[in-house]
Parts: C-alpha cells; structure tokens; sequence
C-alpha cells in the first residue's frame, strides 16, 4: 500500500470516528506543516475543522505541484460555486493566492473550531511563514454537506 492511500486510509477512517463524536468532540488543534502533513496526536474539533484542514493541505499540496490535483480541482472539490468565483475575482484583484491570502505558499497551518450556528460553522485557519509571520483566515462551513461556502481575512 502506497503511503498516499495509507493516508487516506487514515483520513478516512479519522473521518468516520470524528463523524460519530459529532462537533462536541473535544481535543488538541490540528497541526500541519510540510514535514508532517497530519500529527499522529492532532485530532480536529468538529468535521468542520477536519474538512477546512483536509482541504487546505491538498491545495497546499496542489499549488506545489506535490499532488495528482491542480488548484483549480482542488478548490472545485471542496468549495461552493459563488465562493469559487469570488476568489478568482480577490485574486485578480490583489495580485495573489485567494486562499493563501499572499503570494507565497505557508509553511505550516493549524486550525481552530470557532464555533457553530444557522447551519453553518466557523473554522480558523492560522498561516505561518519561515519567517515568522502569520495571518488568520476565517472559514465558513455549510454543516449539511461540509462544503465550504466562504473564507476571508480576519474580521474587523
């Protein structure tokens, strides 16, 4: 078995036991970074935090060409028609990665369950750089089919 299909076999199986413990689960920040793409101790808050999580990985992975998916598949995956259009306009707009929020790709990433309400959860994705710096990126998840239907910097 390839380590590519033991992980999804993991991510599949972490899936059904976070499905099960519902969004009260209680646990540690998933923790990600190019060396270690899962923590062997990370577990998600809630399917909401496991679906942003799974999601920023492969198009992580996909932006640096470490994937069988581009970009664009990627975020068709996993992301609402609107919301899909929308970042190709932020993008042209500022000259950068929609989802990134920059024009370079982060080191590491953890996530955060913000919390829940009209259908729909709060996960916040926190970008970290080699540099040091690192920024905040708030995602919103339809709670009937995990699909995320909106992103955007920290709100004010």
């Amino acid at each position: 078995m390839t380590n590519r299909l033991k992980l999804f076999a993991l991510s599949t199986a972490v899936a059904a036991v976070l499905a099960a413990a519902g969004p009260f689960s209680v646990s540690a920040h998933a923790v990600n970074s190019e060396a270690s793409l899962v923590s062997p101790t990370a577990q998600a808050n809630s399917r909401a935090e496991v679906r942003v999580n799974s999601f920023f990985r492969e198009y992580r992975q996909a932006v640096l060409h470490k994937g069988h998916s581009t970009p664009a598949q990627v975020r068709a995956r996993y992301l609402a028609p609107d919301l899909n259009k929308r970042l190709d306009a932020w993008a042209l707009q500022h000259d950068a990665d929609p989802v990134f929020r920059a024009q370079n790709v982060p080191a590491s990433w953890t996530t955060r369950y913000e919390g829940s309400g009209a259908g729909h959860s709060t996960v916040v994705l926190t970008e970290r750089w080699s540099g040091g710096a690192k920024q905040e990126v708030w995602f919103s998840v339809r709670l009937s089919d995990l699909v995320i239907s909106d992103l955007k910097n920290r709100p004010a």
